[in-house]
């Protein structure tokens, strides 16, 4: 493919992910020096109490691309993307999370689209996951688009790349689940273009997840109505 970015970094979001981030990691390593010769790959560990620090360090070790950053202590999903925002030095920054459930890809099909667009989120095609989460993502997606007519099919879907530069000057207050409305709902008041791509998803091999936490849920909608008074 031609490579029409002249640099990208890529973070990882991790909490409890050892089993995954590892070939997660491999397999970025494997796709992205296709679509740019000036890469950096960072790992985000939010604090996690499994073996995902020590493996984050060995593959640190053993891929000079790889860097890590380490929570001493979980402080929730948005100050994960916040850290990998502000350690982002490349003039594209994209991510997804560290368990696994994306192919890497796909980076290569949504590339070309940077060539128009400052944003490109993406929705699951096929989301692999339960009712439950499937009808609390549904009417989240409802909610914030009535709030802030981003008019986007999945909100949280993570797999975003972003011009980097806009983060320079967008300060980010979202310490949990409501960072990608925020980040989205900001870059649109600021002007910046976006486009939607559908891409797939797969079940998680390892590990469980955290965001359908009904705490993390009831504070994500507590937090949003003040996003919107702060955004209007």
């Amino acid at each position: 493919m031609n490579k029409v970015i002249e640099s990208l970094s890529l973070f990882f979001p991790c909490f409890n992910e050892q089993d995954n981030i590892g070939p997660l990691i491999r397999s970025a390593l494997a796709v992205v020096p296709e679509i740019t010769d000036d890469f950096e790959l960072i790992i985000v560990n939010d604090g996690s109490r499994d073996n995902t620090s020590a493996v984050a360090a060995e593959l640190a070790n053993e891929f000079p691309q790889v860097r890590v950053i380490e929570h001493a202590v979980n402080s929730g999903y948005g100050v994960a993307l916040q850290s990998g925002f502000r350690a982002a030095t490349k003039q594209w920054v994209f991510y997804t999370d560290g368990d696994g459930q994306f192919d890497m890809n796909e980076l290569k099909d949504i590339i070309p689209l940077a060539q128009k667009y400052d944003i490109v989120t993406c929705y699951r095609k096929d989301r692999q996951d339960n009712i439950v989460r499937k009808l609390n993502g549904w009417a989240w997606c409802k909610l914030v688009n009535l709030l802030f007519g981003l008019g986007l099919r999945d909100i949280d879907c993570a797999f975003k790349l972003y011009r980097r530069e806009m983060f320079d000057n967008m300060e980010l207050v979202s310490r949990g689940a409501l960072i990608d409305t925020e980040v989205l709902a900001r870059a649109k008041k600021a002007g910046y273009s976006m486009v939607q791509y559908g891409v797939c998803h797969y079940p998680r091999r390892f590990g469980s997840p955290t965001g359908g936490n009904i705490k993390v849920i009831l504070k994500a909608f507590g937090e949003l109505f003040k996003l919107r008074k702060v955004i209007g």
